[in-house]
């Protein structure tokens, strides 16, 4: 209780030097509310903290609310579109046209040649019906909304088919049972994990079927016995029976995978070749640009979509056109190696050789000592699953405490470091780190290994 007494009040703190210093820098209420917590955790613990801790721990509680908890790090885990990272990192002209939007009025909704009022998915309508083929074209937040909204605006009450082996759940509980079902659709399934043919999808349609389903699956591989219904003949059974055939084609690639030694990704465009009356795609995977949820195909159905009121609610803001649009100019002139995550899947071997040897050269100048070995990338993101890609790993063995205290220790360097663990090993792939950051990685090895 004598400790209790000795503390002093909100009102003194806040008249001494050190609180002056963090009034200037970060604003009276901010600190006055710093103070008030250090002050109540010390009476929760009926101990006095001395007045340099005390400050200390003010200055911290500060800092902790001011840093932001969305900031860059360095990949070196292997996984190019990393999910849990942000997926496919901008080409340097998307971040830039961004960035001179955002501070900025812009043309989002208007239209300078008429003075009349535009709508913002024009914007890249062009660029993306030249890339595509398709009659039209929309984009919204995330490929799961371009699902939800075409599934509500088209088939709302109705019956839906889709095969049981594609009623797929992706990162973060996302379950196409579930979206079916909150579009107001009645899913019917056919066919089943393994097997479904035409005759599966025929003998399911009634008076009530508004449209066929095609799910990709794109984050998981059913091989060995197996059969499917390709999209070419499921377009004509479609349009035998007046239905749709929609598309949730998910990574949205427009650039033929096997080039790059990599097995056949469905592309965007030949999905509406094959007769696909719509077709739903993301942005931020094989595309290469931000978040956005792309809506391709016949024009009356898009613009039914987005005069559905759902639209407004999953609608993109001018950062993400902006971002989209000068993604989509680097496919327009085809300058792929412009767009980070294509560079990092066409980079060679012996690049990322060199690149691995010469992080293990600079630190054997310091004194330290690591290893390169051979290894794999992913692609990641729900695209290609199975596909790797051969790569060379700097492998790190932990001198003192655990493999798992070492990774701790590289993702608190500034910007953190991430990297994976195996057989007690870290292991950092050359492949997913930018370029530009090789310094970065080599000063958070050696201090973690300091």
């Amino acid at each position: 209780m004598d400790a209790l007494r000795a503390l002093p009040s909100v009102h003194q703190l806040l008249e001494e030097e050190a609180a002056a210093a963090l009034i200037a820098a970060h604003g009276r209420p901010l600190v006055r509310f710093a103070v008030q917590r250090v002050l109540d955790d010390e009476r929760r613990r009926a101990t006095t903290d001395s007045a340099v801790a005390r400050w200390a721990l003010i200055e911290a509680t500060i800092q902790a609310l001011r840093r932001p908890r969305l900031r860059p790090v360095i990949n070196a885990t292997g996984v190019i579109l990393h999910t849990n990272l942000g997926r496919a990192p901008l080409a340097a002209a998307a971040a830039e046209a961004a960035a001179r939007i955002a501070g900025r009025y812009s043309t989002l909704e208007f239209d300078p040649r008429t003075g009349k009022r535009g709508k913002r998915h024009d914007l890249v309508a062009d660029p993306l019906r030249y890339l595509t083929g398709a009659e039209a074209a929309a984009v919204v937040n995330n490929c799961a909304a371009a699902v939800l909204l075409m599934l509500t605006a088209l088939a709302k009450g109705k019956e839906v088919i889709v095969s049981r082996s594609e009623l797929v759940e992706i990162g973060g509980g996302f379950r196409m049972p579930d979206v079916m079902h909150l579009s107001g659709a009645r899913m019917v399934e056919v066919g089943t994990t393994n097997r479904t043919r035409a005759e599966d999808y025929r003998t399911a349609i009634t008076p009530k079927t508004a449209a066929i389903l095609k799910v990709h699956a794109s984050n998981f591989q059913v091989v060995g016995f197996t059969e499917t219904v390709e999209l070419k003949p499921l377009a004509a059974l479609a349009h035998q029976h007046q239905l749709l055939l929609l598309h949730d084609l998910g990574s949205g690639s427009l650039i033929e995978t096997a080039g790059y030694g990599l097995a056949a990704e469905p592309r965007t465009q030949d999905s509406l070749q094959a007769g696909v009356d719509l077709v739903a795609a993301s942005g931020d995977k094989m595309l290469g640009g931000p978040q956005a949820g792309l809506l391709l195909g016949r024009a009356e159905l898009v613009e039914r979509v987005m005069k559905h009121p759902l639209a407004r609610a999953v609608r993109v803001d001018k950062l993400t056109i902006a971002a989209l649009t000068a993604t989509l100019d680097l496919y327009l002139t085809q300058s792929f190696k412009d767009l980070p995550v294509w560079d990092m899947i066409g980079a060679s071997p012996e690049s990322i050789a060199a690149r691995a040897r010469a992080w293990q050269s600079r630190l054997s100048e310091l004194g330290l000592v690591v290893e390169v070995a051979p290894g794999e990338s992913a692609i990641g993101g729900g695209s290609l699953p199975g596909e790797r890609l051969p790569t060379s790993l700097v492998v790190i063995t932990a001198a003192r405490g655990s493999a798992t205290d070492l990774l701790r220790r590289l993702r608190e360097h500034e910007p953190p470091v991430i990297g994976r663990i195996e057989q007690e090993r870290v292991l950092l792939d050359p492949r997913t780190v930018l370029v530009g950051e090789d310094d970065l990685v080599v000063d958070a090895i050696a201090r973690a290994l300091s």
